[in-house]
């Protein structure tokens, strides 16, 4: 059985199937496409229908990779799933925060999840083990790889999550003195954030996708607290919960919505400014490694060694001139 199983001849296998692969879906590429020439003809001819037909592709590999997924990661999902409301609440939260909010994003993710688990355990285990052979060491490596694999997803979501809460963070001010602007000129909150979300698309993409839920929220029939309250959530930000806070105060008692948008907006770009610099305080402090390690030892080298030299020459003149 190990004579069959050998790492030596699966290799050879693994390439030619991979190879075959490759030459098979060539193949079908240059037979089931036009050539380039009748295709730029088409495009001159009609570019709103090229446009729509790369939308239409595109949406056709979507919607076949989210049936895959849908189809596959229940089954997957089932042993990881949550026991309680609050395991379950804080999943979505985390999702939510990094921008995953369908119904099958918990699943899916959980499924990811027992999938690389699974394949760090066989797939990277089987290969581990054929190499190394049964021992410590590669029972080791074959945890830690299905342990990576099996998190590798948190990771992910959590890298994700920070980017959001990052670029939301530094777009706040912004919106906040667009939503100033547009209040004191006379629209209504629920107009004004309309206004952001139609005005930042291109600048503050994701703010101004948080900011066109909320109005799609208040459409479909939900108060303005609860609107704002989820808004502040979901993102996972404390700037834009404090600010959802605010603004259900204000509403609630009748204060002027433009002043204390303002004053929000003059907290945030302090804010903004004293971490700004706290990391330039900061620097000096992170560049006494990269000196201490990498330039100091060069500099040592340069303005000690040929005193150094010369020293031995003369307390040693035999060894100097051997």
């Amino acid at each position: 059985m190990n004579s069959l199983i050998n790492f030596e001849t699966l290799v050879p296998l693994a390439v030619f199937g991979a190879f075959a692969a490759l030459a098979w879906w060539a193949l079908d590429r240059v037979a089931a496409g036009k050539p380039r020439a009748v295709e730029r003809l088409d495009e001159l001819k009609n570019p709103a229908a090229r446009q729509a037909r790369i939308e239409e592709s595109a949406l056709k590999k979507s919607d076949t990779m989210t049936k895959m997924l849908e189809k596959a990661t229940p089954t997957l999902a089932r042993p990881l799933q949550p026991k309680s409301d609050l395991e379950l609440s804080k999943l979505k939260l985390k999702l939510a925060v990094a921008g995953f909010r369908g119904e099958m994003a918990g699943s899916i993710f959980l499924g990811l999840k027992f999938a690389g688990l699974v394949a760090g355990l066989f797939l990277g285990g089987g290969i581990i083990l054929s190499i190394e052979g049964v021992n410590q060491k590669s029972l080791v490596y074959s945890i830690g790889l299905a342990g990576l694999l099996f998190y590798m997803p948190d990771i992910v979501v959590w890298l994700i999550g920070r980017s959001r809460k990052q670029a939301i963070f530094l777009a706040l001010p912004d919106a906040l003195d667009l939503m100033v602007v547009c209040v004191e000129a006379g629209l209504g909150l629920d107009q004004a954030m309309r206004k952001v979300a139609d005005e930042m698309k291109k600048t503050y993409r994701i703010l101004a996708e948080e900011f066109a839920l909320a109005n799609f929220q208040l459409q479909m029939g939900r108060t303005r607290a609860e609107a704002l309250h989820e808004l502040g959530m979901r993102t996972g930000v404390s700037d834009l919960r404090s600010l959802a806070g605010v603004l259900i105060q204000a509403d609630k008692f009748g204060s002027s919505i433009a002043q204390a948008l303002r004053v929000q907006s003059d907290s945030m770009r302090t804010r903004r400014s004293q971490l700004a610099e706290e990391r330039a305080a900061k620097t000096a402090v992170k560049l006494i490694f990269p000196l201490v390690l990498f330039i100091f030892p060069g500099i040592f080298v340069v303005l000690v060694g040929p005193a150094a030299i010369t020293m031995i020459r003369e307390l040693f003149p035999k060894m100097g001139g051997g």
